[in-house]
């Protein structure tokens, strides 16, 4: 694996089918290719979509119209519309079903005449999403999206962009390794049959809706067959990280010569450098818990001091991703797979008690404002090394003072005015985010294996000229100063304050 020529160059005239274009990392991926190179011939954008006019408008609301943009659009001024019309064709499609279920036949041709790379970043990425959801998008997207680019006549590779933590809750060095049909990660030798998890929803959905169930009620058991019937049964502790180490099977079992590159990223946060500092979308992982302690709904830290946290910022996974897009552009038909992890833990680890640290230092001098205009006051949280210390922290904090309370009240026969119900509701939200985010921000023993993603680095820091441009190297990032002065203020600025 070389980049023997200019990254840059190597995007001239290229022709590229994205999917999950309206999602962050695709954002980030179209922007970074158009102001770099922007004699890209063609981006086609996959966009879940009805018709080509729906399609269109999604293209404009969800991608073109974001702030994201504002660098190209500074620098094209009055012809950024047309310039954009000229690169980007919106495609309406849905990768969970066959041909991406591109119904426009002449559109198929053409793409299948014209694309060079097919990118899937396509993903539900919710942690307890429907599992008749996910399975679609993350598990057999992949493979519908593999079956599609086997049809593209000069297609040089397919890259997936999966998640690091396919692996499950795997300790120590987790390598860059691929995952084989039927793979599982519990002790019991199940078989993990894709087919035979399809025929378990569908027999779900049957049973649901002849009991006639509310969408919401339905919704509900879709998200418990998912966890408790099948991630957890096989080893993996949800639906989201389940289903996607579920789509890179297919990937690897059904390749034949079909060049192919899987991106690992860890937990993606916002960006560091380009197009500008401290740019996200929506609230992400390790964002769940910076959200919910300005918000004033989390008052402790759940997590060991010293376990290694790996995230990583947006525009470094794209960096990653388009350079390994054309490191390897010129070994067409080589039938090679190549997984590369990007992630900072075994480069530039940080730590969980951090995360707290910059929460509390940030807040307390930047608070979020209230709907009647005061300033939320946050105060220093409570440190929990264990769920069970939590747990016992809240039963005899919370839980059984509030049971007291509704005796009391219903007692005297007086409305508490809601003050119940809104505690309880807040019990439950840091229950909830705690055992989702236990297994990425709590107790995490393992660091990923990031060997491959260093040859990577090294082949791009030979290109003097364009070793600042395609940057994806965390030994770089100083932590305090990118969460104090990038990742919180972007925070407020782009999510909390929209």
């Amino acid at each position: 694996m070389e980049l023997n020529k200019s990254i840059i160059a190597s995007l001239e005239n290229k022709c590229i089918l994205v999917t999950g274009s309206t999602g962050f990392l695709a954002k980030l991926f179209v922007e970074k290719i158009l102001r770099t190179q922007p004699n890209v011939k063609t981006l086609y954008l996959l966009i879940r979509a009805t018709d080509a006019a729906s399609a269109t408008r999604r293209l404009h609301d969800e991608v073109t119209s974001k702030e994201i943009f504002k660098v190209i659009k500074e620098t094209y001024g009055d012809k950024f519309n047309s310039f954009m019309s000229e690169k980007l064709i919106p495609v309406a499609g849905d990768t969970s079903l066959e041909n991406l279920g591109i119904g426009d036949a002449k559109m198929r041709e053409k793409i299948f005449r014209d694309v060079d790379v097919v990118v899937n970043f396509a993903a539900t990425t919710k942690f307890n999403e429907r599992y008749d959801f996910a399975l679609g998008t993350n598990t057999l997207g992949p493979k519908n999206i593999l079956d599609f680019s086997k049809k593209c006549v000069k297609l040089e590779m397919l890259l997936h962009v999966s998640t690091a933590y396919v692996c499950g809750e795997k300790a120590g060095l987790i390598l860059e390794d691929p995952y084989k049909m039927g793979e599982t990660l519990n002790r019991i030798k199940t078989v993990l049959d894709i087919e035979m998890e399809k025929k378990v929803i569908e027999q779900k959905l049957e049973e649901l809706r002849a009991k006639q169930l509310s969408k919401k009620e339905e919704t509900k058991a879709m998200k418990e067959l998912g966890l408790e019937s099948g991630a957890r049964m096989f080893g993996w502790p949800n639906v989201y990280v389940f289903t996607k180490a579920m789509g890179e099977m297919p990937i690897g079992q059904w390749r034949e010569n079909l060049p192919i590159v899987i991106i690992r990223p860890t937990i993606v946060t916002s960006t560091i450098k380009e197009p500008f500092p401290g740019w996200v979308e929506s609230v992400k992982t390790v964002d769940s818990y910076f959200v919910g302690f300005v918000q004033g709904k989390i008052a402790s830290f759940l997590g060991k001091s010293k376990t290694i946290m790996d995230v990583i910022p947006g525009d470094m996974v794209v960096n990653a991703t388009i350079a390994a897009m054309l490191a390897h552009e010129d070994q067409p038909n080589s039938r090679f797979m190549i997984i590369y992890q990007v992630g900072s833990s075994n480069r530039k680890p940080m730590y969980c008690s951090m995360i707290k640290d910059y929460a509390y230092n940030h807040f307390v001098n930047n608070p979020l404002m209230s709907k009647n205009g005061e300033p939320i006051k946050v105060v220093k949280p409570y440190h929990f090394t264990s769920t069970n210390s939590l747990q016992r922290y809240t039963d005899l904090k919370y839980n059984l003072p509030l049971k007291g309370l509704r005796l009391a009240y219903a007692i005297l026969r007086h409305d508490d005015g809601g003050f119940c119900n809104d505690m309880e509701r807040q019990l439950k939200f840091v229950t909830k985010l705690a055992k989702l985010n236990e297994p990425y921000l709590v107790f995490r023993e393992g660091t990923f294996d990031d060997s491959n993603t260093e040859k990577l680095r090294i082949s791009v820091k030979s290109n003097v000229k364009e070793e600042n441009i395609f940057y994806f190297d965390p030994e770089s990032i100083n932590w305090d100063n990118y969460f104090m002065n990038i990742h919180l203020p972007g925070l407020m600025t782009y999510v909390l304050n929209n």
